[in-house]
């Protein structure tokens, strides 16, 4: 077990880091402020007006960091700091959140699989970690062939969804990004100090879902020791 715990302390000191790195960031670039005085809103609302998408509402979200959108109700929501504010940092967020919704209406292939795992992954994921470690210790009274081996086996399966959905999300997210940042380019809708900075706050943002994804493979490969290493 103490590698289990070891391994917990540095995907979490990895993790702490790069959300540290991302708050700093994005509180770096809301003193960039824009040039055109839009608001993250207005950029939103243009963005998706400039891909031909005009069945998506734009709307604010209580919290900081709490930016998405919902392929269910077709909203981009965006926290009230980035909706009202006019910074390269509110550009970032708005346009990399309209992105999803570009990659929606053009049915993006990881977009599309990632919704379809969503309802499993919010079931599995509740249940994966107590199957795997009940699993474990029932095996050590049962024997290697027992049931708790094949609970143990279970529970892995269920943390593989999840590594799969974190590594899926990934080219969800960069793909949006990209989106964001060759329309902000594109459109001349920032200066190029701005696109610096929007450029610089997505990157450290997609590096909390790379976290994440290693993080989640990392857990699935240590467990997958414990649990098959051991066998004949």
């Amino acid at each position: 077990m103490i590698g289990f715990y070891v391994l917990i302390g540095v995907i979490a000191l990895l993790s702490w880091f790069v959300s540290n790195q991302l708050k700093r960031k994005f509180k770096k670039y809301s003193q960039v402020h824009l040039k055109n005085g839009m608001s993250g809103s207005e950029i939103a609302t243009k963005m998706l007006a400039d891909n031909g998408i005009f069945d998506v509402k734009v709307i604010s979200t209580p919290g900081r960091l709490t930016d998405h959108y919902n392929p269910k109700d077709k909203t981009v929501n965006l926290s009230e700091s980035v909706y009202s504010q006019r910074n390269a940092a509110s550009a970032a967020v708005a346009a990399h959140e309209v992105g999803h919704a570009v990659q929606h209406a053009q049915a993006y292939s990881y977009l599309t699989m990632r919704s379809q795992l969503v309802p499993i992954v919010s079931v599995t994921s509740k249940f994966s970690q107590w199957l795997v470690i009940g699993g474990i210790i029932l095996g050590a009274a049962s024997g290697a062939s027992g049931i708790g081996f094949y609970i143990a086996v279970l529970g892995l399966v269920f943390m593989g969804f999840a590594t799969l959905f974190s590594f899926i999300t990934l080219p969800v997210e960069y793909d949006a990004s990209n989106k964001a940042l060759a329309w902000l380019k594109n459109k001349n809708m920032v200066t190029q100090e701005e696109f610096a900075g929007s450029k610089d706050a997505l990157k450290w943002a997609a590096r909390t879902y790379l976290v994440a994804a290693l993080g989640s493979l990392a857990m699935l490969l240590y467990w997958g020791m414990q649990i098959l290493g051991g066998r004949d």
